[in-house]
């Protein structure tokens, strides 16, 4: 069984994002990039599908820029055995990446495709689902746990009510939640040995799509300062607080 992992490089989640003066979009300048988290842990279980014996390939794919390469790397230093970027200077929206990825899979024949839930860049969490549709695949998003036999998928959900458990046939879409697993930490030999592992570049051109956006960004802002809290000396004064705020108007059939 093939499994491709997506992944995408993004502003390092322990870093403060600031926001360009001219506010166009966020300062990444100088700014340390990572793999997205939602997609190592994606690596993460195609790569202990490996380990299981269940899968016989992990390739991970990723699209942007040539400096995604370094994402790439440390999705095989995780276990991927090879990797596949699409090399592409245009600003990628979900379903952009959703078309590329669409080519790539036409091309590798994957019997699963696994990608993070969401990008912590911009929140969207629409590429999976997107993804699916083009490929009129089966899918299981925010997938909290995978089982893998006999040409099914059985995945448990994470959802408001709680969770749930699906059967899916393969080939499918699976989007990962946080609580799947927990990464490795990626060991100094692995990461010379990523270096050794095929990586592959194409063009969108190559792959007959058009990435250019769909929309066009008018202004970035960042949220409006919090107002600091006010610290009380016991209950009853919190209690007082709490009544005397203005209590919203309802409205009256």
């Amino acid at each position: 069984m093939k499994v491709i992992a997506a992944v995408k490089r993004v502003v390092d989640y322990n870093v403060k994002v600031r926001v360009k003066s001219d506010q166009t979009g966020v300062d990444i300048g100088n700014v340390k990039m990572s793999i997205n988290p939602f997609d190592e842990i994606a690596v993460e279980a195609a790569t202990r599908m490996k380990e299981a014996g269940i899968a016989s390939e992990v390739v991970a794919v990723s699209c942007g820029t040539t400096q995604s390469q370094e994402t790439l790397r440390t999705a095989l230093a995780i276990g991927a055995d090879r990797a596949v970027l699409v090399d592409t200077d245009a600003e990628l929206q979900p379903l952009a990446v959703a078309k590329l990825l669409k080519a790539v899979v036409d091309k590798e024949q994957p019997d699963l495709v696994i990608l993070g839930k969401q990008a912590i860049d911009d929140d969207a969490g629409q590429t999976g689902q997107l993804l699916a549709a083009l490929l009129d695949w089966p899918q299981a998003t925010f997938a909290s746990h995978i089982e893998v036999s006999e040409g099914w998928a059985t995945v448990t959900r994470e959802v408001d009510g709680g969770q749930e458990v699906i059967s899916l046939k393969l080939p499918a879409i699976v989007t990962t939640d946080l609580r799947l697993n927990e990464p490795r930490y990626v060991t100094l030999p692995n990461i010379m040995k990523a270096k050794k592992k095929p990586l592959d570049v194409l063009t969108a051109a190559a792959l007959n799509v058009d990435p250019s956006p769909r929309l066009k960004t008018l202004r970035v802002e960042e949220p409006a300062a919090r107002k600091p809290g006010v610290i009380v000396p016991d209950v009853a004064a919190l209690l007082a607080k709490l009544k005397s705020r203005t209590a919203p108007p309802h409205s009256c059939m």
